[in-house]
C-alpha cells in the first residue's frame, strides 16, 4: 500500500458524509473526527500512516464509542490482593447486586413506613441487622468510615479534646491522616504515649474537664513489632467509664467473623468491641465486612441518636443502592452464608489445594506451569498477614510488556510480575470466572 500523503486526506466535512457516521451524535463526531484527521496528517508527515483512506470512518466511529463507553469497567483480579483498594475493595455478593438492582431500577421504601403510611427514615433499614450481628444498642451508616469518624468526633467532641495514643496517629489511603480527620471536626487532639509504646495511665493522666472522648484506632494497615504496647480495649473502657467519658472505637476493616479459623492471625472484631462496653464503633463496609462503600457506626443509643440528629449526617448519608447491598451483605451473616455467599470471605476460605488444581487446569489450557505463592487480604486488613496460594505463571521476552497487554485484554486481567514471570494468582479469582480468565489471556498470546 502507498503511503499517503497529506493532500489526500479529507476534510472534516467530507468524511462527516460517510453513512456510518451519520447517525452519530453530530458534536461528538466532528470532534473525534478532527482528532482522526489530525492524527493521520501527523503521522503521514513523520513517515507514514499505517491506514488507508478507506479506515477514516471506522476510525471516527471506534473513537466516538470508545469515548462514550463508561470508565468504570470489571477487571479480573489476579494480583492476589484480596481486598485491592485500587481495584474497588470488596466484590459485592450476587445477593447484594440483586438487592441494588431491585432498589435502583424502580421506586422503594427508602424514606416511606410502608405500614404507618407516612414518611420513614433511611436509617432505620438495616439497624436491626447491625444490632443482632453486633450486640449494640443501635446502628448508623454514612458513606465511608472517614465519614463515620468525622461525623461521630463532630457530634460528640467539637470545640473540646479528643485523647489519642501516639502510635494511632495513622495514616490511610490516598494520603489522609487521622490527625486531619480530626481537625476538620474542630476537635483538639491530645497525643499520649510514645510511638511505639502507650499505656491506660497515659489516657487517665491527660484527662481534663475539657477531654470529650477517648479515640482508640486499629492500625490496620502497618505492623508494629519489638518493644510496642497499646492499651487493651478494655483497660480504656475502664478508663472512660471512671470519667463519664465515651470511648470511641475506630476499628477499620470490619471484621464479623473471626480470622484465625482461616490461617491469618486475630483480627479484631466488632462485636467483642461492643461486648468490652466501647460506647461507639466505626468501621467499612467495603473492606472484610465484604459489602458496598460505606462508614457503619454501632453502639449506645444514646451517642448513636445524636449523630442521627447532627447537621452533618445529611451531607454523609449512604443512598438507596449501598443501603440495599449493605441489607443483603449484613443478611448473609445473619443466616450464617457469610463464607458462602459473601466473595471476600469464599476467596479467603478457599483451601490452597483447591487453588492448585484450578490453576493446573487453566495452566494447561494455556501452555503454562503453574508456582505455589502467597496471597495478601490487603485493603488495610491484617498487615504483614499472606496466604498459601497458587499462580499460573506465563513466560514472555518482557513481562512488563505482557502485563500490560493482559490490561488491555477483554476484560482487563490485572496481574503481577516475579522473577521475570507474569503470575495470575488465583486467590482473588472465583471458580466462576476461571473460563473468562483463560480467554482473556489467550486472546494476547
Amino acid at each position: 500500500m502507498a503511503a499517503l500523503t497529506p493532500r489526500e486526506l479529507p476534510s472534516v466535512d467530507r468524511l462527516l458524509q460517510d453513512d456510518s457516521l451519520k447517525t452519530l451524535p453530530h458534536d461528538l463526531v466532528v470532534h473525534a473526527a478532527r482528532e482522526v484527521l489530525d492524527e493521520a496528517r501527523q503521522a503521514t508527515k513523520n513517515g507514514g500512516w499505517p491506514h488507508a483512506l478507506d479506515d477514516l470512518p471506522r476510525l471516527v466511529h471506534e473513537r466516538v464509542v470508545r469515548e462514550t463507553a463508561p470508565r468504570l469497567k470489571a477487571v479480573l483480579n489476579a494480583s492476589g490482593v484480596v481486598i485491592h483498594t485500587n481495584l474497588g475493595r470488596a466484590p459485592l455478593s450476587r445477593a447484594a447486586m440483586q438487592a441494588a438492582q431491585d432498589a435502583g431500577l424502580g421506586y422503594s421504601n427508602l424514606e416511606y413506613d410502608l405500614g404507618e403510611g407516612e414518611r420513614g427514615s433511611r436509617h432505620n433499614l438495616v439497624t436491626d441487622l447491625l444490632k443482632r450481628l453486633t450486640g449494640a444498642e443501635d446502628g448508623l451508616v454514612t458513606n465511608n468510615n472517614a465519614a463515620a469518624v468525622l461525623l461521630v468526633l463532630s457530634a460528640l467532641a467539637q470545640g473540646r479534646e479528643a485523647i489519642i495514643s501516639r502510635g494511632q496517629l495513622v495514616e490511610i489511603g490516598g494520603g489522609f491522616r487521622i490527625p486531619d480527620v480530626m481537625r476538620q471536626s474542630g476537635v483538639s487532639l491530645v497525643e499520649v504515649g510514645t510511638t511505639n509504646r502507650t499505656y491506660a495511665a497515659d489516657f487517665e493522666n491527660a484527662i481534663t474537664p475539657n477531654t470529650a472522648v477517648l479515640l482508640k484506632v486499629h492500625a490496620s494497615n502497618f505492623l508494629q513489632v519489638g518493644f510496642i504496647h497499646q492499651p487493651t480495649g478494655q483497660e480504656l473502657v475502664d478508663v472512660a467509664s471512671r470519667h463519664g467519658l465515651p470511648l470511641v472505637d475506630d476499628l477499620g476493616s470490619g471484621a464479623l467473623l473471626d480470622t484465625t479459623r482461616f490461617g491469618l492471625t486475630h483480627e479484631p472484631m466488632v462485636q467483642t468491641s461492643i461486648a468490652a462496653g466501647t460506647t461507639l464503633v466505626a468501621f467499612s463496609g467495603d473492606k472484610l465486612l465484604g459489602g458496598p462503600q460505606a462508614g457503619i457506626i454501632v453502639g449506645r443509643a444514646a451517642e448513636i441518636g445524636q449523630l442521627r440528629r447532627h447537621p452533618l449526617m445529611r451531607a454523609i448519608r449512604p443512598d438507596k443502592l449501598t443501603l440495599a447491598a449493605l441489607g443483603a451483605t449484613l443478611a448473609a451473616y445473619v443466616r450464617g452464608d457469610a463464607e458462602r455467599e459473601i466473595p471476600v470471605w469464599r476467596m479467603i476460605a478457599t483451601p490452597s489445594d483447591v487453588l492448585r488444581s484450578r490453576a493446573e487446569a487453566i495452566a494447561h489450557g494455556l501452555g503454562a506451569e503453574v508456582v505455589e505463592t502467597r496471597s495478601a487480604v490487603g485493603g488495610g486488613s491484617l498487615p504483614g498477614q499472606t496466604q498459601s496460594s497458587w499462580a499460573v505463571a506465563l513466560e514472555a521476552n518482557s513481562a512488563k510488556a505482557l502485563a500490560a497487554s493482559l490490561r488491555q485484554a477483554d476484560p482487563p486481567v490485572i496481574a503481577r510480575i516475579e522473577d521475570d514471570r507474569v503470575l495470575l494468582d488465583l486467590r482473588a479469582i472465583l471458580p466462576e470466572q476461571d473460563g473468562q480468565l483463560e480467554r482473556a489471556v489467550a486472546s494476547t498470546r
